[in-house]
């Protein structure tokens, strides 16, 4: 046989191996929001997600299946969300689904017939559990009461009393100013003032002007990372030292890029993962190391949550592949398990995996503090 003959037979027996390989992969599909309104939280979050799973990959996937995390752009639109996560699951074969942003799109995804019939269970969207009571999503995060609650704790203890919001037209909004409202009352604080985070600069302003007067020590924003950066440069122009606070869906980096660091000193933020800029715990060395060797973006809350999210998925399928069940077996065992320094534990509801809440605080340099 020719060495033509030979380079042909190996050039087709790889081209086999790579379509075998391809075919036997593990398809995790998601459609999420990467350059809407809430674009830069899908951005990290799915960079962190990617990180794990090339971290698997390269050591030659979960029992020899590579990972093919096939991610579409849903532009933060509820209802092409739903389409895409059909198409995924059609046309691309995904066997793991994870969640788009917001309340809206996951309801809108468990609604698709397509996703109805699959009989998979939508894994770690990043919005409220509370907004979804659905034995078909299984969230990661804790839901934003915690949040909420901690935040309100935190600033119970020093003190504060006067509370302002700035609240932003959206469901999830709604919901969450009921609460907080309900909260302030019980803990007896007082809710002094309300503005409407708008898309106008000018309304902006004008809603910050009245706010900034009602005398409130801390303003809770519910919008998100583009609106609370408008608003909050605005409102810093009449008011510079008022403490400013909201949950683990603000884009930090985005955050004090579009308000700046003057702005952005005394405000504090709720964070359902650590310090993703400190080793101190084997997930967390793990999430820098890998977002070092991986990628070429910083590491971030939202990178870590990604990346804790991805390693969960892994150990799913892990446990899926050893006969003791997968995602829906991980939403009824009711055991804990560990991440590395992080336990995960179903919540009393059974439909959150972490009850991790913390704070970061932007010091006078723009840097975080956790």
């Amino acid at each position: 046989m020719s060495l033509r003959a030979n380079l042909i037979g190996v050039v087709m027996a790889l081209a086999v191996f790579a379509a075998h390989a391809a075919d036997n992969a593990i398809v995790v599909g998601q459609a999420i929001d990467l350059s809407g309104p809430n674009g830069s939280i899908g951005r990290d979050y799915v960079a962190g997600i990617t990180t794990y799973f090339d971290s698997i990959n390269v050591k030659g996937g979960i029992n020899g299946r590579k990972i093919r995390y096939v991610v579409r752009d849903d532009h933060g639109d509820a209802a092409e969300s739903a389409r895409l996560v059909g198409s995924l699951i059609k046309q691309d074969r995904a066997a793991y689904m994870l969640g788009a942003i917001g309340a809206e799109a996951t309801k809108a995804i468990i609604a698709n017939p397509v996703f109805q019939q699959s009989r998979q269970v939508l894994f770690a969207p990043l919005a409220d559990s509370s907004a979804v009571p659905s034995e078909r999503a299984l969230f990661w995060r804790p839901n934003i009461e915690s949040e909420f609650d901690f935040i309100l704790s935190y600033f119970q203890k020093l003190g504060v009393k006067k509370v302002g919001i700035a609240t932003q037209d959206s469901v999830q909004s709604a919901r969450a100013f009921q609460f907080v409202s309900s909260e302030l009352a019980r803990r007896g604080m007082s809710l002094v003032g309300v503005a409407r985070v708008s898309d106008t600069p000018g309304a902006n302003a004008l809603s910050a002007q009245k706010l900034s007067a009602t005398g409130a020590r801390l303003v809770i924003t519910m919008a998100d990372t583009i609106g609370t950066a408008q608003f909050l440069k605005h409102y810093r122009k009449h008011d510079p030292a008022t403490f400013f606070a909201g949950t683990s869906l603000i884009n930090l980096a985005t955050l004090s890029q579009m308000a700046g660091a003057k702005a952005t000193e005394f405000t504090v933020f709720s964070q359902v993962v650590p310090n993703p800029g400190s080793n101190t715990t084997v997930l967390q060395a793990e999430h820098i190391n890998m977002m070092k060797k991986f990628r070429d973006e910083p590491a971030s809350a939202l990178t870590l949550e990604g990346f804790a999210v991805g390693k969960t998925l892994v150990r799913s399928i892990q446990a899926e592949a050893a006969g003791r069940g997968g995602l829906q077996a991980m939403a009824t065992s009711k055991t804990s398990f560990d991440l590395g320094g992080m336990t995960m534990l179903i919540d009393a509801k059974g439909n959150s995996l972490s009850r991790y809440v913390d704070i970061a605080l932007f010091k006078r340099d723009g840097g975080l503090m956790f």
